[in-house]
This record gives C-alpha cells, structure tokens and sequence, in this order.
C-alpha cells in the first residue's frame, strides 16, 4: 500500500481518524518488508499519527494475528483462514470462567450461560477454515460439563447411586465413586458414552462445530 494512497485516505476523512486502524502488508521477502515498514512510518508521521511499536513488525505471516484470525499452512501448498492462538486462548478462559466446577449452577443453567457467549464467538469466526479444532473444542467442553456433573454428585454414595440410574455397571460405578474427588479424570469412564453429544444437544449446549 502506497503513501499517497493512505494520504488520499486521510484526505477523504477531511484530516480524521475515526478510530484506531489496523492493517497487514504483505510483500515477498523480509528487507522488502522493512522497506515497506519504513516507508509507512515516515507517512504516518507526516500525519501526525502514531505507530503502536509494540504490535508492530516484520515476521512471517504464519501465525501473525489480525482481528483474531491468523493464516495457517495446508496440504498442497493451499493457505487456510484459523483462529488465531490468541483468540482461542481467550475464549477457553472465558468457556473455563462459565463452566467452573464451584459456581453451584445446574447443567442447564450453564448451558443458558453457553449460549449467551458461543453463538456470538462462532459467527465472528465463521470464516476460519479449521473444522478439527471446532470439534475439539466441542469435545474439550464436553469433557468439562460431565466434570462438573460429577462435581455436582460431591459424595460418592450419591455419585454410586446416580451412575447406576444411568445404566453404569456396578463395578465402573463403585470405581469412579472410590474416587470422587477427581472429576476431571472421571469424566472420561464412561460417562462418554452415558452423557454423549445428543444429551448436551437436549440441554441447548451449543456447538462450536
């Protein structure tokens, strides 16, 4: 992008900046990056604007972020939208925050409070091309609603006793119940196949994939 360019830019906003700008350049080599880079802050400068030095550089687009998205590399040489590492960070703290296991709120509660925040973060990132990294956050999330169901159970005796209404064996559920405490761990005996996709799906969990 040329400096007359972003000149005729400032022009048309009669002497304005709405708002802070962001932008990526790409160009073919490294010092052709630098060049460019240069050539940008002298612009700015005559406009009177300042460069956010601290997100500001010449690197390799991979794994560069913009606006919460980032480029990856796919078979065939072909590049691919992906959600940058950032943004997928940001969102399991956030789906951590709604899900802990001491909020004391039913599945159903939680699954409100899902879908108040899910929906909005997958229409922002429609665009990214990464379809197994949505169903692994589908399972990872999966993975923390059964933790907190057996959270919900607490003791063991009623973790026993609610597992066998759901049809587990008497030993598996004698064996998640001697050891009560580790939710996370027991999340994965079984109750994968006794709480699956469809019983999330009755409960307005939404997806990701």
């Amino acid at each position: 992008m040329s400096g007359d360019v972003h000149v005729r830019f400032r022009e048309h906003l009669e002497g304005r900046f709405l708002r802070v700008t962001r932008r990526n350049v790409y160009v073919r080599s490294r010092k052709a990056g630098e060049r460019v880079l240069q050539a940008l802050r002298g612009c700015y400068a005559k406009l009177a604007l300042r460069v956010n030095e601290s997100k500001t550089a010449v690197a390799p687009v991979w794994g560069r972020k913009f606006l919460g998205y980032c480029f990856r590399a796919a078979p065939q040489g072909a590049v691919k939208r992906a959600v940058a590492a950032q943004a997928l960070q940001t969102l399991r703290e956030r789906i951590r925050q709604l899900t802990r296991r001491t909020r004391g709120r039913s599945l159903a509660q939680i699954a409100k409070d899902l879908s108040g925040y899910v929906p909005g973060w997958k229409a922002y990132f429609r665009l990214a091309q990464t379809p197994t990294v949505m169903r692994e956050l589908d399972e990872w999330l999966r993975h923390r609603l059964r933790a907190v169901q057996l959270k919900q159970w607490r003791r063991g005796t009623t973790m026993f006793r609610e597992l066998r209404k759901l049809g587990v064996s008497v030993d598996l559920a004698a064996r998640i119940a001697g050891n009560a405490r580790r939710w996370w761990r027991n999340s994965r005996m079984g109750l994968n196949m006794l709480l699956p996709i469809a019983y999330f799906d009755r409960l307005g969990v939404p997806r990701f994939s």
